[in-house]
């Protein structure tokens, strides 16, 4: 008995959208149902599956436009950084935890690719957003923000252990998961040896990508 994942290609740019269980009462969450709420909704109840929640990764419109339907459908609010869950009373923040059956959700607060990513944590799978991609990392707008994207990854996510599973917010790795061991060893923006560094292969990605056939 552990946590189960179901990964969901909800469209737009390739985005992902995710069901989350304990296996062991179903109680369940959705995490970004983005471009097609009715997919996550109806998969839930196929699974009969009990939704205590829902949550965006982030603000942007492509993370949001399933927001409102799926509410509708599910009678589950989605919640965003800094909102109120109405079922616990406790506030999207970072460290907030939410009882999910015999397990727990935990969030991660992850500013950088905007100032209210977060990442979620249930178990051994980590919903990472636009923060942590397979091989990639979120676009940053900023030195400032990828400054705060550089503490984000290093100080919260490569703390957790090697084996937690990585789920992105969208496929634009060479696989639609990862997990926090391979990242740490194979992706660029990772493997590079200060903040400074880190920046300068955000600034010439393109570059670095042709020289390397990454596509």
């Amino acid at each position: 008995m552990g946590i189960v994942v179901e990964q969901l290609r909800t469209g737009g740019d390739r985005n992902f959208g995710y069901l989350c269980a304990d296996e062991q009462t179903g109680e369940a969450f959705a995490v970004d149902p983005s471009n097609s709420p009715g997919l996550l909704a109806g998969r839930a109840s196929a699974l009969a599956w009990r939704l205590r929640y829902a949550f965006c990764t982030h603000g942007h419109q492509d993370h949001t436009n399933g927001n409102e339907e799926f509410e509708r459908l599910t009678g589950t609010k989605v919640l965003l950084f800094g909102d109120r869950c109405p079922s616990t009373g406790t506030e999207v923040s970072a460290g907030a935890e939410y009882p999910l059956g015999s397990a727990s959700i935990r969030i991660i607060h992850t500013p950088g690719h905007t100032e209210d990513s977060i990442c979620i944590l249930a178990g051994d799978a980590l919903f990472t957003g636009d923060t942590l991609f397979v091989g990639k990392v979120g676009g940053t707008w900023s030195d400032e923000d990828a400054r705060a994207e550089h503490r984000s990854l290093h100080e919260r996510l490569l703390r957790l252990p090697e084996q937690t599973r990585v789920y992105p917010g969208h496929d634009y790795g060479t696989t639609p998961a990862s997990t926090v061991g391979h990242e740490r060893r194979t992706n660029p923006f990772l493997l590079q040896p200060d903040v400074d560094s880190f920046m300068e292969l955000k600034r010439n990605w393109a570059a670095y990508k042709k020289a390397q056939g990454i596509s």
